[in-house]
């Protein structure tokens, strides 16, 4: 019986391996599920690790989070090569911006998170199972996209907490995710939340997805991403009819980081 199991099983296998070889759409949907439930049953593992460790929802908790998630890129064969994390060495909160591609993005985001940093989510996220789970205990904060009231109430809490705790926030300003090797244009929420606390704004770049992920042509494969962790922008002194041109002078410096880092003309 366990030989025919073992004869069963060895068959799956070499079956799946040669379908991956020879239908990308198989490859994809596979590398995909698998992602998925690895997403599922680390965050069920973690959220224990935090509720043990810390006892429920605080930052701290990103620390085991980062920790469970930096160990997902020897699955897919990726690899970073990052620069700048001293420009996160600010004295005191700042806003984190950083262009958003796919939903591999989590692993990009754990392996240059700085401590004491809580993202800006969505707030369906709450609601996907243990990843919901170990996002709340991690402190994301979340924000009803549907209702602008909601969102802006949101944020001027945020501003508050920011200072009270001394956290940085991360956002991504394209508000969804892109996987075009290009960005699309900013929301504004960012940028008024860092003229309102009067904290800097440190943007975050990753190249293009799209040399090994794809989802539009079921490419997923191994690959290499740049991130570059680029200077603070002062907001000392601006006010709200300065978030406009603060909002261009990043989506502007970052585009042209994102095409020098993944290699192709401005």
């Amino acid at each position: 019986m366990e030989l025919g199991w073992l004869v069963c099983g060895t068959a799956v296998l070499l079956l799946l391996h040669v379908l991956m070889e020879l239908s990308p759409a198989v490859n994809f949907a596979l590398r995909i599920g698998f992602y998925c439930a690895l997403c599922l049953v680390s965050s069920a593992l973690a959220a224990a690790a935090c509720l043990l460790v810390n006892g429920g929802r605080t930052v701290k908790n990103m620390r085991i989070i980062k920790a469970v998630v930096k160990t997902f890129k020897y699955f897919f064969g990726l690899r970073f090569e990052v620069k700048g994390l001293e420009n996160f060495e600010v004295e005191g909160p700042a806003i984190i911006v950083s262009n958003h591609q796919s939903i591999l993005d989590m692993m990009g985001l754990m392996e240059v998170l700085p401590d004491n940093c809580v993202q800006v989510g969505k707030k369906e996220l709450m609601y996907t199972g243990t990843v919901g789970l170990i996002i709340y205990l991690g402190g994301v904060i979340f924000i009803n996209r549907k209702k602008t009231s909601s969102a802006k109430m949101v944020m001027a809490e945020v501003a508050k907490t920011m200072a009270a705790d001394n956290l940085k926030v991360w956002v991504y300003p394209e508000g969804t995710r892109n996987c075009t090797g290009d960005l699309l244009p900013f929301k504004k929420g960012a940028f008024h939340l860092a003229v309102q606390a009067q904290v800097p704004v440190i943007p975050v770049v990753y190249s293009s997805f799209t040399s090994f992920y794809n989802p539009k042509t079921n490419l997923f494969t191994s690959g290499k991403i740049k991130v570059e962790v680029l200077p603070p922008i002062e907001t000392k002194g601006l006010t709200s009819d300065d978030v406009t041109d603060l909002t261009d002078r990043c989506f502007h410096t970052m585009r042209e980081t994102l095409f020098r880092l993944s290699g192709r003309p401005s």
